[in-house]
């Protein structure tokens, strides 16, 4: 199965509030900069740390992220 292609460059720019990388195994992380989330922010559904298996899923979660971060 052929993997869908992706920038990381590009997902770097337009998540600029998370450190991201893909690693050997193919799997995306995503890390917030600059950001220690508090147990209520937790309880809300806010995560300090993401991954996926594909680069859809990334980019699904990270905007669910920062929609839920805007709402908080």
């Amino acid at each position: 199965m052929a993997m869908p292609s992706y920038d990381l460059d590009v997902l770097r720019a337009a998540f600029p509030a998370w450190s991201l990388f893909c690693s050997d195994a193919g799997v995306f992380y995503a890390t917030r900069r600059g950001v220690h989330l508090r147990n209520a922010d937790i309880d809300k559904g806010l995560r300090q740390t993401l991954s996926a298996n594909d680069a859809e899923t990334f980019v699904s979660l990270l905007r669910d992220q920062t929609r839920m971060a805007v709402r908080s």
